[in-house]
């Protein structure tokens, strides 16, 4: 859609040079005519940080001169890149690779990238590589909003909550069908090395100061209470969060580009395209410790053993 045919009124100009069409109420911007690369001048790059606090997620449609090398290139001026803690890098890169013809190529539950570990990243830049013909959306909510709309004794309750996270969490808990190639990814690749870490239910955002709820299926309980308990407290705020009024759904195209803020969303992948290829790849930014509004931090609750892997090495020394 060129902007002339967009109303004035759902373009946000606050942010420099860019134009962002915003496409749904509370979360989510499409910049458009922007190429994006790592020689982008800083005051871009500044540019695109701000606008990235307020929307949470932004979108670019046609970034076909992006490769590997570009890509992470360019994530690399957001902070350090990092690889992910388990699942292996194609060769050569840090990149997180979702390739749906194999068994960990379809995140279709709701979570916010890598809370196992406690320094959990700040941005994450995922690059469309092979887009199926229909299916395959991915949704992002705000959590900042979901916790701004709670109602004041959900607020107390939130506000005194730790929650334990872990790669090794209930991978069918809110799967229909989870297919035996899937689960086989996840118990050899996925949690082939175990993290645990402790993160404040409401988390304050180092940049906005915005309040935001850090929950996700990477949740596996509530410090201090029973699985039950748990569980029925985890449903009750994790629902808050993913209300249709707090998502954005974008429909990909080949080459699209979304950023979004890692500390105040969370994303579902939609698993409804089938035996079509889909094949994303994402840069990952390492990010800081969650911060409670009492001031605590996120810890550790447990490290992998001892392994010949450098590249987890690599990590776990990037995350603590």
């Amino acid at each position: 859609m060129s902007d002339n045919k967009v109303p004035s009124s759902s373009i946000d100009t606050r942010f420099g040079d860019l134009q962002i069409r915003r496409v749904a109420g509370h979360i989510g911007g499409e910049v458009q005519n922007l190429k994006l690369s790592a020689e982008l001048p800083q005051e871009a790059i500044e540019q695109l940080n701000a606008a990235l606090v307020r929307h949470k997620v932004l979108f670019f449609r046609g970034q076909d001169h992006l490769d590997d090398a570009a890509h992470q290139a360019f994530g690399g001026r957001f902070g350090r890149t990092v690889a992910h803690p388990t699942v292996p890098s194609p060769s050569g890169t840090k990149l997180f690779e979702l390739d749906a013809s194999r068994g960990g190529g379809r995140a279709d539950s709701w979570h916010t990238d890598v809370t196992f570990v406690d320094a959990f990243p700040k941005i994450s830049i995922l690059r469309a590589v092979t887009i199926p013909a229909f299916g395959g959306d991915t949704v992002w909510a705000n959590t900042a909003l979901a916790y701004e709309r709670l109602p004041a004794p959900l607020k107390q309750l939130a506000d005194q909550l730790w929650a334990v996270h872990s790669n090794d969490y209930d991978y069918g808990a809110d799967r229909v069908l989870v297919d035996e190639e899937r689960l086989r990814h996840h118990r050899n690749v996925f949690v082939s090395a175990v993290y645990e870490a402790e993160h404040p239910v409401v988390h304050v955002h180092p940049v906005s100061g915005e309040r935001a709820l850090l929950l996700g299926h990477f949740v596996k309980k509530l410090v201090g209470l029973s699985s039950a308990e748990s569980a029925r407290i985890f449903e009750l705020l994790q629902n808050r969060v993913t209300r249709l009024e707090n998502t954005v759904r974008w429909s990909w195209r080949q080459d699209d580009v979304a950023i979004w803020d890692n500390r105040a969303t969370q994303h579902f992948a939609i698993n409804d395209y089938g035996d079509q290829a889909r094949l994303v790849r994402r840069v990952t930014v390492h990010g800081e410790t969650a911060v409670a509004i009492d001031g605590q931090r996120s810890r550790t609750r447990s490290r992998p053993e001892a392994t010949n892997d450098a590249r987890i090495d690599e990590v776990i020394t990037a995350t603590a």
